[in-house]
């Protein structure tokens, strides 16, 4: 999934904020980091990236994060790192970091 692709099987739309990008991405942090299995790797001021490892089988999904200020949104992406198809859980877990955001930011 990645938001600034075309393809309309792997694109997703970005996030929306309001506000001030720095207090969108610290937001975005926390939401991500109180996701189950995830695990933050990398942080900078506009720039968020996690593993997430599946329950049962153990395997890593990277998902990333990027503030997009000329855009006022905040870009992301999520890949598993084997196989051909994750059976939509990054989309999923996608859509439901947007909903936790967008309820973070309410």
């Amino acid at each position: 999934m990645v938001s600034q692709g075309a393809d309309a099987d792997h694109g997703i739309a970005p996030l929306t904020f309001t506000g001030d990008g720095a207090a969108a991405m610290a937001t975005l942090a926390q939401v991500v980091a109180e996701q189950p299995r995830s695990e933050l790797i990398q942080q900078t001021d506009d720039y968020l990236y996690f593993e997430f490892t599946s329950r049962l089988m153990g395997f890593v999904d990277d998902v990333e994060f990027y503030l997009d200020p000329a855009g006022e949104v905040i870009q992301m992406r999520a890949a598993a790192r084997l196989g051909q198809s994750d059976l939509g859980v990054n989309r999923d877990r996608l859509e439901a970091i947007r909903t936790a955001f967008a309820a973070a930011q309410a």
